[in-house]
């Protein structure tokens, strides 16, 4: 991978370049995870996702390869940039949510799972972006900046206006579409739209992995990994990290905190839509009094009008009674 574009999906892609789903075979080791029951920690778990990509590299490879659209030849090496320790204590402040991965010592990724909806994760995702993207040493060139991906695997829709599964944004001229730069690139997986997969994401297998992150259950996994090497691989992994209590325990903190923030979340929600409301009472009262008003000035104007009216026939009747009381006549007698 020499170059970011070894990267980017093709717009006449075939699907040959991607992860094939790989049949079981007297090579493959048989299943070390339950068969049934429900998964002990979500599979959204940023915690848990972290652990998964750090502890299994093999893991990592696959899933990179398929949001990549690359075969497996193609990823020489992908290599964690900031870990963590696992089951060391973490805070909200010290836990570092996006996972930095160098590929093939080249190219640089910045993966992040997010499942409440902040609503600001365009301008994170930009900001992680541009962060990455400018790591110049003194002395080198602008030549030698890194290509940076950046791709959010998200439990929510960001554009509900249109929805999309697997989406990809890059800078292009406003007027003909042309390239500014392949360096730069976002993607964002929808994992609530996973209906929505189109025959080259389900070619290079990402839905399979966004059903991963969505599985509640061991026969789901069970499921999904009796044609998929990667996502055996993935769930042995995870069946590991869960027999170990650290681990646990940083997976049920982050539950915590995901419960606390969505409560917050939630809380905002409904002072937003209860501000919103009140604006619209606000906006109908004033629509009320605007036509009041509007009305009473149409009543003025009407007594204005009628009241010049009698002011003109007053004077005429002025004017009646100079011309009789010229003519010698006394106006009371007529």
């Amino acid at each position: 991978m020499t170059q970011i574009n070894s990267c980017t999906p093709s717009t006449t892609f075939t699907g040959t370049d991607c992860i094939s789903p790989s049949r079981p075979d007297a090579s493959m080791p048989e299943f070390t995870f339950p068969a049934f029951g429900p998964l002990p920690i979500p599979m959204t778990n940023d915690y848990l996702f972290r652990a998964l990509l750090q502890r299994n590299n093999k893991v990592l490879k696959g899933l990179v390869c398929s949001l990549l659209h690359l075969a497996p030849e193609q990823l020489h090496s992908a290599e964690i940039t900031n870990p963590i320790e696992l089951g060391a204590s973490v805070t909200d402040k010290t836990f570092i949510l996006d996972i930095k991965i160098l590929l093939n010592d080249q190219t640089v990724l910045n993966l992040e799972m997010q499942v409440i909806n902040q609503h600001n994760w365009v301008e994170r995702s930009l900001s992680y972006l541009c962060r990455d993207f400018d790591s110049l040493q003194s002395g080198e060139s602008y030549q030698a900046i890194r290509p940076v991906l950046q791709i959010g695997i998200l439990n929510f829709t960001l554009f509900p206006e249109q929805p999309e599964f697997y989406a990809t944004y890059q800078f292009l001229n406003v007027k003909n579409h042309s390239l500014y730069s392949d360096k730069l690139r976002i993607s964002v997986l929808n994992l609530t739209q996973i209906e929505l997969a189109t025959k080259e994401d389900k070619s290079c297998q990402i839905d399979a992995w966004a059903n991963l992150f969505k599985a509640t259950t061991w026969e789901e996994l069970t499921m999904l990994a009796q044609n998929n090497e990667y996502i055996k691989e993935a769930a042995d992994t995870i069946f590991r990290l869960c027999q170990d209590e650290r681990v646990r325990a940083e997976c049920r903190a982050r539950e915590d905190h995901y419960r606390t923030q969505l409560g917050i979340q939630q809380m905002m929600d409904r002072q937003a839509a209860a501000l919103e409301q009140r604006n619209a009472e606000i906006q109908s009262r004033n629509a009320e009094i605007e036509a009041q008003a509007a009305e009473i000035q149409s009543r003025n104007a009407e007594i204005e009008a009628q009241a010049a009216e009698i002011q003109s026939q007053n004077a005429e009747i002025d004017k009646l009674k100079a011309w009789i009381k010229a003519h010698g006549y006394d106006p009371t007698d007529i």
